[in-house]
């Protein structure tokens, strides 16, 4: 049945909006069903909802015709997706040798301690920050490199993250 995904939508979206709904359809629809697109499905759908939530999975698995595992297994390998939830900011510090090297250590202790951070947790509870060290973005050249969401930051050190930090949530009208 072509809209069997459609019709079983209720047993996946407990409690989600039918807009949030609408949205995944029609990420879905625009790429034809077609299980070729599952990767670019899945990226459209964590851009909505910055993370991969497993009722969604399940749906899009449904709607492609594949099984859930399979969906789980592509959303699990590739380290683009994730099934936690991230912060509006995604704070990503480079941990690459020349970023290690030039200080990345205490610059993500800085991040951390700036945005509320303890342990081993990587995302504030009001999804406002998530941070994550990776191995390189790529910037070697301007080590110690932090990229938040998509904006590169060079040669960065606590007291200039910190600064950059206040001046994102200053032009959103935010504080922290």
């Amino acid at each position: 049945m072509a809209n069997s995904a459609v019709v079983e939508k209720d047993k996946f979206f407990k409690g989600s909006s039918c807009r949030s709904f609408e949205k995944i359809n029609e990420v879905i629809e625009r790429h034809g069903k077609k299980q070729a697109a599952l990767i670019p499905i899945l990226q459209e759908v964590q851009d909505e909802y910055r993370y991969l939530p497993e009722e969604i999975l399940t749906y899009v698995a449904t709607a492609l015709n594949l099984s859930p595992a399979t969906v789980y297994g592509v959303a699990t390998f590739y380290a683009q997706f994730s099934l936690e939830p991230k912060g509006k900011y995604v704070i990503k510090v480079c941990d690459g040798t020349a970023c290690h090297v030039r200080g990345s250590n205490p610059v993500r202790d800085a991040i951390r301690k700036r945005v509320g951070l303890n342990g081993e947790k990587q995302t504030t509870n009001d999804l406002r920050f998530t941070v994550e060290t990776v191995s390189c973005l790529g910037a070697c050249g301007l080590a110690p490199v932090v990229m938040i969401n998509d904006q590169i930051y060079g040669q960065m050190t606590a007291d200039a993250i910190n600064i950059i930090i206040d001046k994102v949530l200053e032009e959103e009208g935010e504080t922290c």
